[in-house]
Protein backbone atom coordinates (compact mmCIF):
# COMPACT_ATOMS: atom_id res chain seq x y z
CA UNK A 1 0.00 0.00 0.00
CA UNK A 2 1.22 3.28 -1.22
CA UNK A 3 2.01 5.75 1.68
CA UNK A 4 -0.24 9.03 1.42
CA UNK A 5 1.34 12.77 2.13
CA UNK A 6 -1.65 14.89 4.73
CA UNK A 7 -0.45 18.41 4.93
CA UNK A 8 -1.58 19.63 8.38
CA UNK A 9 -3.55 22.42 6.83
CA UNK A 10 -5.99 20.33 5.39
CA UNK A 11 -7.06 18.24 7.73
CA UNK A 12 -8.76 18.98 11.13
CA UNK A 13 -6.90 17.12 14.03
CA UNK A 14 -3.38 16.36 15.50
CA UNK A 15 -0.39 17.95 13.72
CA UNK A 16 0.87 15.16 12.17
CA UNK A 17 5.09 15.09 11.12
CA UNK A 18 7.41 12.85 9.28
CA UNK A 19 9.97 11.44 10.93
CA UNK A 20 13.68 10.34 10.00
CA UNK A 21 12.05 7.06 8.24
CA UNK A 22 9.18 8.89 6.94
CA UNK A 23 6.76 7.38 8.88
CA UNK A 24 4.15 9.79 10.10
CA UNK A 25 4.69 11.12 13.76
CA UNK A 26 1.08 11.59 15.05
CA UNK A 27 1.90 12.50 18.66
CA UNK A 28 3.36 16.27 17.57
CA UNK A 29 1.58 18.60 20.37
CA UNK A 30 -0.48 21.32 19.21
CA UNK A 31 -0.45 24.73 21.03
CA UNK A 32 -3.22 26.78 21.84
CA UNK A 33 -4.59 30.23 22.07
CA UNK A 34 -3.17 30.16 25.51
CA UNK A 35 -0.09 29.02 25.29
CA UNK A 36 0.15 25.86 26.55
CA UNK A 37 1.15 22.76 24.49
CA UNK A 38 -1.34 19.67 24.52
CA UNK A 39 -0.96 16.62 22.51
CA UNK A 40 -4.93 16.72 21.25
CA UNK A 41 -6.85 13.54 20.37
CA UNK A 42 -5.69 11.58 18.16
CA UNK A 43 -8.64 9.37 15.46
CA UNK A 44 -7.99 6.31 13.63
CA UNK A 45 -8.20 2.40 14.62
CA UNK A 46 -4.45 3.11 14.88
CA UNK A 47 -4.34 5.53 17.49
CA UNK A 48 -4.33 3.64 21.26
CA UNK A 49 -7.98 3.38 22.47
CA UNK A 50 -6.53 6.19 25.45
CA UNK A 51 -6.17 9.22 23.11
CA UNK A 52 -9.53 8.92 21.37
CA UNK A 53 -11.94 10.91 22.35
CA UNK A 54 -12.99 14.03 25.08
CA UNK A 55 -14.26 13.41 28.89
CA UNK A 56 -16.71 16.02 29.85
CA UNK A 57 -17.69 16.43 33.89
CA UNK A 58 -20.76 17.43 34.59
CA UNK A 59 -21.02 19.73 37.53
CA UNK A 60 -23.66 17.47 39.08
CA UNK A 61 -20.62 14.70 39.70
CA UNK A 62 -18.12 17.53 41.18
CA UNK A 63 -21.35 18.73 43.58
CA UNK A 64 -21.55 14.95 44.52
CA UNK A 65 -17.96 14.45 45.57
CA UNK A 66 -17.26 17.80 47.02
CA UNK A 67 -20.83 17.27 49.24
CA UNK A 68 -19.24 13.90 50.52
CA UNK A 69 -15.56 14.86 51.46
CA UNK A 70 -16.98 17.96 53.20
CA UNK A 71 -19.34 15.41 55.10
CA UNK A 72 -16.19 13.41 55.97
CA UNK A 73 -14.50 15.83 57.74
CA UNK A 74 -14.97 16.03 61.88
CA UNK A 75 -17.19 18.65 63.39
CA UNK A 76 -19.03 19.32 59.80
CA UNK A 77 -22.84 18.38 61.33
CA UNK A 78 -23.97 19.31 57.96
CA UNK A 79 -24.44 21.01 54.47
CA UNK A 80 -26.96 23.31 53.52
CA UNK A 81 -28.91 26.07 54.73
CA UNK A 82 -31.76 25.85 57.30
CA UNK A 83 -34.50 25.52 54.56
CA UNK A 84 -32.33 23.22 52.34
CA UNK A 85 -31.86 20.95 55.49
CA UNK A 86 -35.46 20.81 55.95
CA UNK A 87 -36.55 19.66 52.72
CA UNK A 88 -34.06 17.19 52.75
CA UNK A 89 -35.26 16.00 55.97
CA UNK A 90 -38.45 15.90 54.16
CA UNK A 91 -37.07 14.26 51.40
CA UNK A 92 -35.32 11.84 52.84
CA UNK A 93 -38.35 10.35 55.30
CA UNK A 94 -40.25 9.93 51.94
CA UNK A 95 -40.24 6.00 51.12
CA UNK A 96 -38.07 5.36 48.26
CA UNK A 97 -36.69 8.84 48.90
CA UNK A 98 -32.57 9.22 48.41
CA UNK A 99 -30.54 11.60 50.69
CA UNK A 100 -29.03 14.28 48.41
CA UNK A 101 -25.31 14.40 49.18
CA UNK A 102 -25.13 17.50 46.52
CA UNK A 103 -27.21 19.84 49.46
CA UNK A 104 -25.49 22.86 50.38
CA UNK A 105 -23.28 22.65 47.49
CA UNK A 106 -22.56 24.58 44.34
CA UNK A 107 -19.55 24.45 41.46
CA UNK A 108 -18.39 26.02 38.26
CA UNK A 109 -16.80 23.38 36.24
CA UNK A 110 -14.75 24.73 33.30
CA UNK A 111 -12.68 22.24 30.78
CA UNK A 112 -9.72 21.81 33.30
CA UNK A 113 -10.79 23.99 36.71
CA UNK A 114 -13.58 24.40 38.89
CA UNK A 115 -14.51 26.26 42.03
CA UNK A 116 -16.76 25.13 44.95
CA UNK A 117 -18.94 27.03 46.98
CA UNK A 118 -20.37 25.15 50.45
CA UNK A 119 -22.67 26.11 52.86
CA UNK A 120 -21.53 24.12 56.32
CA UNK A 121 -23.01 23.84 59.60
CA UNK A 122 -20.85 23.03 61.96
CA UNK A 123 -21.19 21.29 65.50
CA UNK A 124 -20.85 23.38 68.63
CA UNK A 125 -17.55 23.71 70.41
CA UNK A 126 -15.61 22.90 67.53
CA UNK A 127 -12.61 24.85 66.29
CA UNK A 128 -14.58 26.75 62.89
CA UNK A 129 -11.19 27.91 60.71
CA UNK A 130 -10.07 24.16 61.89
CA UNK A 131 -12.96 22.19 60.14
CA UNK A 132 -12.83 25.07 57.60
CA UNK A 133 -8.92 24.05 56.52
CA UNK A 134 -9.69 20.87 57.06
CA UNK A 135 -12.79 20.58 54.53
CA UNK A 136 -10.66 22.86 52.04
CA UNK A 137 -7.97 19.83 51.99
CA UNK A 138 -10.68 17.45 52.02
CA UNK A 139 -12.40 18.59 49.39
CA UNK A 140 -9.83 19.48 46.78
CA UNK A 141 -8.07 16.50 47.26
CA UNK A 142 -11.28 14.45 46.39
CA UNK A 143 -11.90 16.52 43.63
CA UNK A 144 -8.36 16.74 41.92
CA UNK A 145 -7.93 13.07 42.41
CA UNK A 146 -10.87 11.85 40.68
CA UNK A 147 -11.60 14.64 38.28
CA UNK A 148 -8.34 15.49 37.16
CA UNK A 149 -9.81 18.82 37.59
CA UNK A 150 -7.62 21.88 39.32
CA UNK A 151 -9.68 23.10 42.42
CA UNK A 152 -8.73 26.74 42.43
CA UNK A 153 -11.02 28.07 45.31
CA UNK A 154 -13.19 26.33 48.03
CA UNK A 155 -15.07 28.75 49.44
CA UNK A 156 -16.97 28.30 52.88
CA UNK A 157 -20.34 29.77 54.47
CA UNK A 158 -20.99 28.43 58.07
CA UNK A 159 -24.59 28.68 58.03
CA UNK A 160 -24.86 27.14 61.36
CA UNK A 161 -23.85 25.77 64.82
CA UNK A 162 -25.23 22.49 65.53
CA UNK A 163 -26.33 22.37 69.64
CA UNK A 164 -25.60 19.20 71.52
CA UNK A 165 -29.64 18.64 72.39
CA UNK A 166 -30.28 19.21 68.73
CA UNK A 167 -29.07 16.59 67.26
CA UNK A 168 -31.12 14.28 69.70
CA UNK A 169 -34.53 16.34 68.61
CA UNK A 170 -33.94 15.01 65.05
CA UNK A 171 -32.94 11.74 66.26
CA UNK A 172 -36.75 11.34 68.20
CA UNK A 173 -38.55 12.68 65.29
CA UNK A 174 -37.31 10.49 62.63
CA UNK A 175 -38.13 7.33 64.34
CA UNK A 176 -41.82 6.79 65.82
Amino acid sequence: MAARTVSPSTVPGPATERDESGEQDRTADRTTDGGTSLAEGATGTQEPAASRGNTSIAGGVVEKIAGLAAREVPGVAALGGSLSRTLGAVRDRVPGGRSNVSRGVKVEVGQKQTAVDLDVVVEYGVPITEVAHEVRENVIAAVERMTGLEVVEVNLSVVDVRLPDEEDAEEEARVR
